[in-house]
Parts: structure tokens; sequence; C-alpha cells
């Protein structure tokens, strides 16, 4: 999830985007149509379908939501939707194989545990109403299953520890109804933890926050370091003993921005076997990008005082941006590259964040695109391998290494309890 587009608005340009680009790719002859770009190698095609892209953010489900179609009444899936920038027909042309649907929670979402179970709900009756695309996946073998039927594996993934009210029961139930990540914050810290954009309270964990780990860590459910302060990092990876993962981040070392990962942070996750799933907004790729972004919107403004006059130009201006503000798929693959060089090649993978952004590089406007991903490390040498490391084997093993984790502390560590405070009945009771 980007800096904050659910719970403080979007963007002045985004409101246009919605209207033109986020509702639907317009036609080759609208004026406003997104630019072509050269067609993807058969190579790449090919390299890209042998391999098992397994994208680790989507959030689809709270896009939806706020289309108020939890029915699934309104908006086929199973079509060519014009809403976001995910849909089955998309899904399949990117080659999607496995995906973390994030159950999104804005950290001050009343009532936060029925909103997540709403979330939670909501995917498993997106994959039972397309059992045909669609499969629950619970574990590493469930994924594998599915991709081998053909289907799409769907797991989800907690974004924002504010989920489980500070409650190990909370966070086991959530386990059991199928979560197999949990980012421990969104932009706001905790009680127990710092988050990125908020304010720094503890210094990263609290003894509590350590004993959230531990707890996940025994369940087999992916403590994910997206969104949360270097010191959390830090201290994540000092008690964890499974493979962490950054479901939707990039490398701060290019990008400094709070949300993006530090090598230090980078040469940890190697040794802990984890993973950082590049994120694709804009403002976490490209250094300024949001303040760039505002000066050249500020400038269509006074230019074009005439409100539609203004939004066809911040359309023109969005679709013609060569990628200095934007990022690129180049920019992405950077990011990539370098956290392959600090943490290695086994430690990077993806993590789009589509439908929970509005800002996103040039030739990665929806799910469709993700080919050109690997039509671009293939162009810098990546071996077809290494290239399938990056796409989705990563993120599968972190995965299996987890569950082999937990099996172990299981056998060995008794589950985490909470604090319960007794109230002494009277006597008279």
């Amino acid at each position: 999830m980007m800096v904050d587009p659910k719970s403080a608005g979007r963007w002045a340009c985004a409101a246009a985007l919605a209207a033109i680009l986020i509702q639907g790719r317009a036609k080759a002859d609208d004026p406003v149509a997104p630019r072509t770009l050269p067609p993807i190698s058969e190579r790449a095609l090919a390299v890209h379908a042998a391999g098992m892209l397994f994208d680790g953010h989507n959030d689809y489900p709270w896009l939806i939501r706020t289309e108020n179609d939890l029915g699934l009444t309104r908006l086929d899936f199973a079509g060519r939707i014009n809403v976001g920038q995910t849909d089955i027909p998309r899904l399949r042309k990117g080659g999607l194989k496995a995906q973390f649907w994030s159950v999104y929670i804005p950290s001050e979402q009343p009532n936060p545990t029925k909103t997540v179970v709403e979330q939670i709900d909501f995917v498993n009756r997106l994959v039972e109403k397309y059992p045909a695309d669609l499969a629950l996946a619970l574990t590493a073998d469930d994924v594998a299953k599915a991709v081998q039927a053909g289907k799409i594996a769907s797991l989800i993934g907690i974004e924002g520890g504010v989920a489980i009210d500070d409650s190990f029961a909370e966070l086991r139930a959530f386990y059991k109804l199928g979560a197999r990540y949990m980012t421990l914050t969104h932009n706001k810290t905790l009680a127990w933890a710092d988050a990125a954009n908020g304010e720094q309270l503890h210094g990263g964990l609290t003894p509590f926050g350590e004993r959230v780990v531990a707890e996940m860590n025994r369940l087999g459910m992916l403590v994910d370091i997206s969104h949360v302060s270097a010191e959390t990092m830090a201290d994540v990876l000092r008690v964890a003993r499974a493979p962490v993962i950054a479901s939707h981040s990039s490398a701060f070392a290019l990008c400094p921005v709070p949300r993006n990962v530090p090598d230090a942070i980078l040469t940890g996750l190697k040794a802990n076997g984890g993973v950082v799933m590049v994120n694709f907004y804009s403002a976490f790729l490209v250094p300024d990008s949001n303040a760039k972004a505002r000066e050249a919107r500020d400038a269509i403004r006074k230019a074009h005082p005439d409100k539609a006059e203004r939004a066809k130009a911040l359309a023109d201006w969005y679709k013609n941006e060569p990628g200095a503000i934007r990022g690129t798929v180049a920019t992405v693959v950077d990011h990539i590259d370098h956290i392959a060089k600090v943490a290695g090649i086994d430690h990077v993978g993806i993590g789009s964040d589509f439908d929970g952004i509005n800002s996103w590089p040039v030739g990665l406007d929806d799910v469709s695109d993700y080919p050109r991903i690997t039509e671009e490390l293939l162009r810098r040498g990546y071996s077809e391998p290494d290239v399938h490391k990056v796409l989705g084997g990563n993120a599968l093993r972190a995965l299996r290494e987890a569950e082999v984790a937990a099996a172990k502390l299981q056998a060995s560590t008794p589950p985490q309890v909470d604090d319960v405070k007794h109230v002494k009945k009277d006597e008279d009771d």
C-alpha cells in the first residue's frame, strides 16, 4: 500500500486518472490512450510462462470494498472490468501464478477485527465464485498444486497489525481463517511496534511486539516488515526464527523514503532467508517523485482553470510523462538489481501493490504487464533460473521454510498467552 491513499485521500491528478486511466484503458484512437509500448519478445514470454510469478501484495479486496461491490454482483472478475488494475483476463495475460491478496485495515478503522474478517470473507467468496481460475492456498504445497492445476493460487495477507487488537488469541484465529502473513503496522505506530511513517515511540518493537513475532513464527505466518520503521525491521530480524518478508517495499539506497528497506536490513535478510518484494509505487521507486509530480500538477492547474480541460491536461501529462517522475520498468529492475547485489539473488521478489497505488511506472499499468519485468531482467543478463527466483521462486521458498520452522517450534514451544485481568468475585455472589 502506498503512503496513505485509503485513509487520507488521493492526489489531485488521481481523480483525473480514476475517470480516464484507472477506469480501464482507453481505445487506441482515444486522445488520452496510454502510449504504445514495444511488444514483448517471444523469449521473454516463454521464460515468463515457465516460471511461477508470485506477487506479494494486491489491494483488490479493499478497492472492491470502496466500490461497494462486496456482494460480487456488479463487477464480473472473470471479465475485463472497468475498475482498477486487476481481473482474471489481465491476470492470465500477465502470467500470474500465485497472489497474496491484501486484507488491508486502516489504522483508524472502527472495529478493525470485524473489517479484516469481512475482507478475508471477501477473498474466500471471490475464490469460491471463480473456481476455474482461482484456488485458495494455505501452504506452499497448496500453491504448487494450484499452479499445476492451471489455477491462480490465492493466499491471504493481513496489512496492519492493528487487526489483532493486541491479542494473541485473535492472531491465532486469523491464522485459522487463512492469513499467511501479517504486515506488523500500516502507517500508524501501534502500542507494540513503530511504523515507518508513524511516531517513533518505542525504538522498534516492544517486548510484546517481540512476542507477536515469536507467535507468528510458531504458527507459520510470515512476518511482513513493509510499513515498519528501520528499527522495527532490525528488531524483527533479531528475534525471528523463520524467514521474514517485505511484501511490498523497495530499496532505500535508490529511493530514500522511510517505507523502503535500508542496506543493513537487506544484509540481515540474507542471513535470515527472507525476501524483499519490490513495490511498483512511483514514490518508492523515484526519489522526490511526489514533489516533482506536485510541481507539474500545480503548473497544469494554473494553465487550465476550466475543470474539464484541467482533467484532460492532467491525464495527458500522466500518460506522456517519460518516466522521470513515474519511473519505468527499468526503474523497478534497478531496485531488483540493488537488492540482489546486497542481499543476494535468493532474497528479492515482486510485490506490485496494484490497486493500492495512484502512480505506477511507465509500462506497468496493470497486472497484464508483468512480462515486461522478465524482458528487462533477461536484457540485463539474468539467467533463466535467476529470473524464476525473482518472479516467485524466492517467495515460495520463504513460505515453505516458514512452515518447516513452525513445525519445529510447535513441537517445543507453547503458544503465547494473553495477559487477562481477573476480577475477584464478591463473596456474596
